[in-house]
């Protein structure tokens, strides 16, 4: 999160809060990519990101994610998001104002779900 917030700031934007629900739907997600191999935004169900941030719980009006693979430390995992166009726009959506992070081994399947709840 703190690596988030500093992306933030340079762009303007306020920073996130950790929230529970975000970080329960991004480490299942997490675990999901880790148990079957595959880094994906739609789950091993189907589900796409919105599914599982709702079937969570939280109530949102909009939301985002973002999925990675093989980085072994966060700095690595910012530096390939930031790298990444679309990646980059969701940690400097300023319109988000929460967020939850998940991380499964083996091999480093990371997740950040972004949120403004309703």
């Amino acid at each position: 999160m703190e690596l988030v917030n500093a992306e933030r700031a340079k762009a303007g934007c306020s920073p996130v809060t950790v929230n529970a629900t975000l970080t329960e739907a991004a480490q299942k997600h997490s675990e999901d990519m880790a148990a079957s191999g595959s880094m994906s935004h739609t789950g091993s169900d189907g589900s796409s990101p919105g599914d599982r941030i709702t079937r969570a719980g939280y109530d949102w009006s909009t939301y985002g994610e973002n999925v990675a693979y093989g980085y072994s430390t966060p700095e690595q995992v910012m530096a390939g998001w930031m790298a990444s166009p679309g990646h980059r726009e969701n940690i400097v959506n300023c319109a988000f104002k929460e967020i939850g992070v998940g991380l499964a081994q083996p091999a480093g399947y990371w997740t950040q779900d972004f949120g403004t709840a309703r």
